[in-house]
């Protein structure tokens, strides 16, 4: 972290709720580790960036945080080309950095870097087990071009999340039809090591995870990854975040938010 001192950062972010929800996160980071940002916002529909690029033209950042989803980021990374700003000091996040929204940039979209939370490919044993019993079986529920893409795997780790907190909780509730809460026990309880998930053949697929009522992120690691052009290659292993300054942010900011709404947080044992 002490090597972000100094740097520039241009945080060109969609003018929502979500985009907006990292600023006050980012300017506490520029303080405690000493570099400056600017944050730049997208609205929607996202299809004219032209003097928000021009803007990072003359800003000349070290880096691009790019916050952005769908034809936002064809967009932005066309601009970004544009202006001769390098692809490969843009940084998505996995919301990005989908192949949906980065192809049709096509060279555009060469070089730039995507934060991720699973891996890409389908070389790992449980989807290759998808394409032998479901789509050899003409029972594929989409397009056999979208095996492998980030989004499509993104719905496999959330199918071994749910089956697993299912077998999870029928280990201590009994193999009997479940009631929501007990589901919700079986995700608080969820732990899949290296090991198990070597054995679901989804090793790689997602890091070991360990959930619990307080803390449904299981560590939130992610792992780097850039483009070529076809694919996406990991650049980095898994990397643990900045839990230490941003999980306090962010409890406080779920904190208000609830005491606006009166919304009574969850009590964990």
């Amino acid at each position: 972290m002490d090597q972000l001192k100094g740097l520039k950062i241009a945080n060109v972010y969609i003018d929502n709720d979500s985009g907006r929800g990292t600023l006050p996160i980012l300017d506490a980071q520029a303080t405690q580790y000493g570099f400056t940002v600017q944050h730049l916002a997208v609205q929607l529909p996202g299809l004219d960036q032209k003097a928000t690029w021009l803007r990072v033209k003359v800003a000349q950042p070290d880096w691009v945080i790019l916050r952005t989803f769908g034809v936002m980021t064809s967009t932005a990374l066309q601009e970004a080309a544009q202006v001769g700003f390098p692809r490969d000091k843009i940084v998505g996040t996995w919301t990005t950095c989908s192949e949906q929204d980065v192809v049709p940039a096509g060279e555009a979209a060469m070089g730039v870097i995507c934060a991720s939370f699973l891996g890409t490919g389908k070389h790992f044993p449980l989807i290759q087990g998808i394409l032998r019993y479901v789509y050899a079986r003409s029972k594929e529920p989409g397009p056999e071009g979208d095996i492998g893409t980030m989004q499509w795997n993104m719905g496999v780790m959330d199918g071994v999340l749910v089956a697993e907190a299912i077998r999870t909780a029928m280990r201590h509730f009994g193999n009997q039809p479940l009631t929501g809460a007990q589901v919700q026990w079986g995700l608080d309880h969820l732990t899949l090591t290296t090991a198990s998930l070597k054995a679901l053949g989804a090793e790689g697929l997602f890091p070991p995870i360990t959930l619990s009522c307080r803390d449904h992120e299981g560590g939130g690691g992610v792992k780097f990854k850039q483009w070529d052009g076809k694919q996406w290659n990991a650049i980095t292993d898994w990397i643990a975040p900045d839990q230490a300054l941003v999980r306090p942010l962010v409890e406080a900011s779920a904190a208000k938010y609830a005491q606006g709404k009166g919304i009574t947080p969850r009590d964990c044992p």
